[in-house]
């Protein structure tokens, strides 16, 4: 171990490893790294190449104090340890023996070792550092980046095992071991359990990360938000809480609750696609081409043939729904509850909002955030796809022409159209939430000289015209 130690100061790896944690951490971020070296030497040496590497990826923007060298040598360490844990800067940490300090840092998400212990305790005291949850920022696993094959050496002897054995299983292929009734008569890996705790214990894991990290974006994306409350209600859980349910209802109960489901999994995929993804580069060294660049849409690869689909189902179940129907005859009338039950009914059979507008954008190379309604009535009317915040600006255009508006009407006609976004049903339950802090739609009807309710029914009516 200290020969090994001792040879890892080499530079050429130092800045391969620099390089490559360049493209992988984000010095910008909410989420804390923590790199261990083998000497107080080798941290100057890596603090130095991952300035550089950084500067090359970020250029200007990048400020060297994301990054700090806290070890025992490190001038006022009690203060760069502080200011490690509770501000934005740094969020690298590059140590020797930080680990010894019993430093609490729950946003550490990142470990990066560069030196080997022969310690199993010392060991995992380092894997410790990460293991702290922290929903504040949605953490919900922490990576660890190995380059001198700790975790390999030390794995046989580590108390510290991953719920997931196999991160390339998928949900799909976990729930079908799930439902298989071999897993349920299979021994599990603990004592008195079954290969079908083990297969819970794995999908509660992999629906939590997906899950949590979704809540926590939540906040600052509405369509997320709103989808999320959608699957509450489908569920009859928080999309948070899914895995402690799951967990709670056992392997059988879980089994029985995906069955009835039917639709999870595609849910959870739309969840995913508002979420987005993260770039996290894989290792090769061989050269790679661009074959193609394809999407898939469940049973169909291409857009045209999804959305085909799409309109055949709508027209078919347009005398099956009455709540479809009235979507494509009679918006205006459309409540919640019947809003509500359509979406079941699209995601049900795959037709969930988000792929229906990755469809679309796929096909016509523009991006339509058109609205539910408004990809149901082009499906079942051939009606123009119309971006959403356009069809608002028409029908406040319309608005605007019914009375002599004061100045200070139209500014509050004006946050009306605002907090619309891609609200649906537009009542005096939207006006109010959207106006809860101003007095709700009571006052906004003084505020508009008694002519709220006209508005409203314009507002309806210039939406979503009724079909002829």
């Amino acid at each position: 171990v200290d020969a090994f130690n001792r040879r890892v100061i080499n530079e050429d790896f130092n800045r391969v490893i620099c390089e490559q944690l360049a493209q992988e951490l984000d010095p910008f971020g909410e989420e804390k790294a923590m790199i261990f070296c083998a000497s107080d030497l080798h941290a100057d040496m890596v603090k130095r190449l991952l300035d550089d590497a950084f500067k090359a990826v970020h250029g200007e923007a990048y400020a060297e104090a994301a990054v700090r060298k806290i070890t025992g040598k490190s001038d006022r360490v009690a203060e760069l340890i502080k200011r490690y844990k509770n501000e934005r800067y740094p969020n690298i940490a590059i140590t020797v023996d930080l680990l010894t300090t019993g430093i609490d840092v729950p946003r550490i998400c990142h470990l990066v070792f560069l030196r080997k212990v022969r310690s199993r305790i010392l060991y995992e005291q380092m894997i410790g550092r990460a293991t702290r949850r922290c929903d504040e920022i949605g953490k919900t696993v922490f990576r660890i980046y190995d380059p001198v094959d700790l975790y390999r050496d030390l794995q046989d002897v580590s108390s510290m095992k991953p719920l997931v054995k196999d991160p390339a299983i998928t949900l799909a292929q976990l729930a079908a071991e799930l439902a298989d009734p071999a897993s349920h008569a299979a021994p599990g890996s603990r004592a008195d359990s079954t290969h079908a705790h083990d297969v819970l214990d794995a999908l509660a894991q992999k629906l939590m990360r997906v899950l949590r990290d979704a809540t926590h974006k939540a906040e600052k994306k509405p369509a997320l938000k709103a989808r999320l409350g959608e699957l509450e209600q489908h569920w009859g859980v928080a999309p948070a809480e899914l895995h402690k349910h799951l967990k709670q209802l056992g392997p059988q109960g879980a089994a029985d609750f995906l069955r009835a489901q039917a639709g999870l999994l595609e849910q959870i995929e739309d969840v995913q696609v508002l979420v987005g993804s993260r770039y996290r580069p894989l290792l090769s060294l061989h050269r790679d081409e661009l074959v193609a660049r394809e999407q898939s849409y469940g049973t169909y690869q291409k857009p045209e043939d999804y959305l085909d689909a799409f309109g055949r189902f709508v027209r078919e179940q347009l005398n099956e729904s009455v709540a479809l129907a009235v979507v494509v005859n009679r918006p205006r009338d459309l409540t919640r509850e019947q809003l509500k039950e359509v979406r079941l009914l699209l995601d049900r059979h795959g037709y969930a909002e988000a792929r229906l507008q990755t469809a679309w954008r796929n096909k016509t190379n523009v991006d339509l955030a058109a609205s539910i309604v408004g990809y149901i009535r082009q499906a079942a009317l051939g009606e123009a796809l119309i971006p959403f915040e356009q069809r608002v600006a028409l029908a406040m255009a319309r608005i605007h022409e019914i009375a002599q508006w004061t100045p200070m009407q139209r500014k509050w006609l004006d946050r009306l159209a605002r907090q619309l976004g891609h609200e649906v049903v537009i009542d005096a339950d939207f006006v109010n939430r959207a106006f809860a802090q101003d007095g709700g739609a009571r006052q906004l009807d003084v505020r508009l000289g008694g002519k709220l309710e006209t508005v409203l029914e314009t507002l309806a009516e210039a939406l979503w015209p009724s079909a002829a």
